[in-house]
């Protein structure tokens, strides 16, 4: 049984879940099924590179950042998917053996015009290290079922 529902978040509210460590072996297993870049894959390239040193793919830093916000929340709310991303940003490099955390700020809500039964919660998410540096962000407008998705198609019909 879902525990949060569209209701359940307001415009302003900051969570935060994590942390996790993220090793040099995901990062190479990662780049090697997914991203194979020479600064994923191999220090030697890597330090070659403008990056400096072993990154994680900017995909897999996507990655970590669903796998904690569906631990933290998602699995526990009536999460009903969404319709895209409005921006991602990739700011700092991801390293081998740095401890991450999310932090998700709700921007806005909105009921749906067309299904009642939900509504979108604007997020922003930041994928930060242990030092508080902003690696990543993401915008998105995921949607969510409403506690009374009856009485929401009630409020729609003209009276």
């Amino acid at each position: 049984m879902p525990q949060r529902y569209w209701e359940d978040f307001s415009p302003g509210s900051v969570s935060e879940f994590g942390p996790r460590l993220v090793t040099r072996d995901e990062i190479v297993e990662f780049a090697a099924a997914f991203d194979p870049q020479p600064m994923h894959l191999d220090e030697a390239a890597a330090c070659a590179s403008m990056l400096g040193s072993l990154a994680a793919s900017g995909w897999h830093s996507c990655c970590l950042l669903m796998r904690m916000i569906s631990d933290g929340f998602l699995a526990q709310s009536h999460f009903l998917g969404a319709p895209g991303v409005d921006e991602v940003r990739w700011l700092r490099p991801l390293r081998a053996g740095e401890s991450i955390r999310v932090r998700a700020t709700v921007l806005e809500t909105r009921a749906s015009n067309s299904r009642p039964q939900l509504g979108f919660v604007k997020f922003l998410f930041e994928l930060l290290d242990s030092s508080g540096n902003v690696l990543m962000t993401l915008t998105v407008s995921p949607m969510f079922g409403r506690r009374d998705a009856a009485s929401a198609s009630r409020d729609r019909m003209p009276g």
